[in-house]
């Protein structure tokens, strides 16, 4: 490209940008319009509410109890419980992430933590942070620092290998060169390195917050008073069939805005990336 055909690039670069993300919407809406389609048919089909509710009825129960707490005795509003697993989501995954971080950094940056770390995380990453839920609540409780806890240690691994694989994979010219201009390790770790190696490090978070939220809904249904694991547990008990499928979707619709706000930070650290 010459330097006459940059500016042209940019300005094409944006209107394309903007027909990739109307499609992908058109797409989108698409897709959950034949998924409804196929839900509310197959529930016409079945004739029973509790096997199966209607599109129209789920969508009523999810209106009634936003402002409306279930069981109505010492319970909460479906706003009430999404907040109350956001906010354990949120300090979990913050925290695991900055360990996760720090870990990374230093394995890739220091042999010796490298040699010493590994074989750890190797044995921790392949189980499910689930298991811990029983020895978390007799170390910590059922209150909010197991459910906190659980997360970060479901984090924690993810992060660490996704930081050191994303550092590992920053071409060794950018180092070279950074070195050769006079500056330190530690300066070439963190304005070269690190920077180089941030879309990566997000994707990683990316997976990790996906099993943040299978942790948490699993921890809720186990040891909890609040959340939205612990509402879809109760409506199951009474057989609150249409309850269960707006948890669901509380769920989906939380994870999918968690996931948008970090494909933006993606985007925005690495334009180049097509999201």
């Amino acid at each position: 490209m010459t330097v006459t055909e940059a500016p042209e690039a940019v300005v094409t670069a944006g209107p394309a940008r903007r027909r990739r993300s109307r499609r992908r919407a058109r797409m989108g809406a698409l897709a959950l319009t034949l998924t409804a389609a196929v839900w509310q048919i197959a529930a016409m089909v079945i004739g029973d509410t509790v096997t199966l509710p209607t599109v129209p009825e789920t969508a009523r129960t999810f209106v009634t109890y936003l402002t409306k707490p279930y069981p109505e005795v010492q319970g909460k509003t479906l706003v009430e419980d999404a907040l109350i697993s956001t906010g354990r989501i949120l300090a979990g995954f913050v925290l695991g992430t900055l360990a996760g971080l720090l870990l990374g950094a230093a394995m890739a940056g220091v042999r010796a933590i490298r040699e010493l770390a590994d074989p750890i995380i190797e044995v921790v990453r392949p189980l499910p942070p689930i298991a811990f839920i029983p020895l978390l609540v007799v170390w910590l409780g059922i209150g909010e620092p197991a459910k906190i806890a659980l997360i970060f240690f479901g984090v924690l691994p993810v992060v660490t290998i996704a930081t050191l694989g994303a550092l590992d994979a920053v071409p060794a010219e950018l180092l070279h060169a950074s070195r050769s201009l006079g500056a330190s390790p530690a300066y070439t770790m963190l304005h070269v390195r690190l920077r180089a190696a941030v879309p990566g490090v997000i994707t990683g978070l990316r997976i990790a917050m996906g099993g943040a939220w299978t942790s948490i809904i699993a921890a809720e249904m186990i040891a909890a008073t609040g959340g939205v694991g612990h509402l879809i547990l109760q409506a199951g008990n009474y057989l609150q069939t249409p309850l269960i499928f707006c948890g669901i979707a509380e769920i989906a619709v939380l994870g999918l805005a968690f996931d948008g706000l970090l494909r933006l930070l993606l985007r925005l650290a690495d334009p180049t990336v097509r999201r």
